[in-house]
């Protein structure tokens, strides 16, 4: 029963960075599943790949993991490049990059 604990990455519809600044901490899966032989779908009986636990903080995350005693593994992310972008660029005469329009 390892733990994977990471930062919840932004969704691909957002551009904003809200929601992602909450920590995760998910069981790995202990079995493969199971495809049904009748219907062809996929299950599991084991139910901690279901459960998805969020804190504030890396810490908080940790801490509980040692406190019951959980092997986890810690993904830090990397740090995010916000590069200043200004709309009148695009129209500068001594622009470096050919037009693309």
């Amino acid at each position: 029963m390892r733990a994977r604990i990471y930062q919840t990455p932004k969704s691909a519809m957002q551009s904003g960075l809200a929601r992602t600044h909450k920590w995760t901490l998910e069981f790995e899966p202990e079995r493969q599943k199971l495809r049904d032989p009748l219907m062809g779908w996929t299950g599991s009986d084991d139910m901690r790949q279901e459960l998805r636990l969020t804190f504030d903080c890396k810490a908080a995350a940790v801490a509980y993991a040692e406190a019951q005693n959980i092997p986890y593994d810690l993904e830090i992310p990397p740090a995010r490049v916000k590069k200043p972008k200004l709309y009148a660029d695009n129209f500068r005469a001594d622009r470096k990059e050919n037009w693309t329009h």
